[in-house]
């Protein structure tokens, strides 16, 4: 399985999640775990996902959802998991 980690940050508006999974599932990437809070107005959410089956490449789907966070105002980061595991290493 290859995994990724996905943050999102931002202010808070309708339809961050929705317009995220959308690009997500338009792509064949499975969403394992999702995690999304909310403190006053702003929107945090980590999601691990799986890419094994995923239509296109890598560095193409941390592009277009950086273009994504653009379009609908917040930040979008991703990162492969073996990559966000030695950055996080104690």
């Amino acid at each position: 399985m290859k995994k990724a980690i996905i943050t999102v940050v931002g202010k808070d508006t309708v339809g961050i999640i929705a317009r995220v999974c959308m690009y997500l599932a338009e792509n064949k990437v499975n969403i394992l775990d999702i995690s999304q809070t909310i403190v006053q107005d702003y929107f945090n959410m980590m999601m691990i996902v799986d890419m094994s089956n995923m239509t296109g490449q890598y560095g193409d789907m941390v592009n277009e959802l950086e273009n994504l966070g653009q379009e609908i105002g917040v930040s979008v980061k991703c990162q492969k998991e073996e990559i966000f595991d030695q950055m996080h290493r104690i």
